[in-house]
């Protein structure tokens, strides 16, 4: 596991002890963002269910500003930690240890909107149109922000939920990405 391209392009990344987390490959990590960058000037992004912190990094290296990283485990809270030191990118990242739902209780509050959020929830646990329907009515996402979901890709997402529409859905293996948006952003549904 590596960041992929941008000012950390390379580095080596941990990965979570343990099986408790399935991270990211690097093959579909370059997919999500060559279809919502590749490369970003400025912005914050919201990486959901950290796990190693993988996605949120790869913005990061790729020009967005500033990331949050939440994740429920102790393990992938010090991994992240690890690989934001490795990447010299700790001044640039929050990191909390919260579950998904309180942490978007926490983000409402502050009143914060992001340009990406990422969501890659363990395979079994998967809540992710409730959790891209609370993104929408609190108004966590900017008009131009995309929801990235990466779910197994027997799970067929609606096209719509709430006000975001999807706007790209890929499948790579096991792992369908799908990409929600207020509007199209130059992207085409295939």
């Amino acid at each position: 596991m590596r960041v992929v391209s941008g000012t950390c392009k390379g580095r080596a990344l941990q990965a979570v002890p343990g099986t408790s987390t399935r991270p990211t490959t690097d093959k579909v990590k370059e997919a999500i963002f060559n279809m919502v960058g590749p490369y970003f000037t400025g912005g914050a992004a919201l990486d959901l269910f950290g796990g190693s912190g993988g996605l949120g990094i790869e913005a990061l290296s790729r020009g967005i500003d500033q990331c949050i990283f939440v994740d429920k485990d102790g393990k992938a809270i010090q991994t992240i930690h690890k690989n934001l030191q490795i990447c010299g990118l700790s001044e640039r990242a929050e990191v909390y240890r919260n579950d998904a739902e309180r942490a978007l209780k926490a983000v409402v509050k502050r009143e914060l909107k992001f340009s990406f959020v990422f969501l890659d929830p363990p395979y079994k646990e998967q809540k992710m149109k409730a959790f891209i329907k609370v993104i929408d009515d609190k108004g966590l996402l900017l008009n131009d922000g995309m929801v990235v979901a990466e779910h197994d890709h027997v799970v067929i997402m609606d096209d719509q939920i709430g006000n975001l529409r999807k706007v790209k859905c890929e499948t790579y293996g096991i792992s369908t990405i799908s990409i929600y948006g207020y509007r199209h952003n130059g992207m085409e549904d295939e």
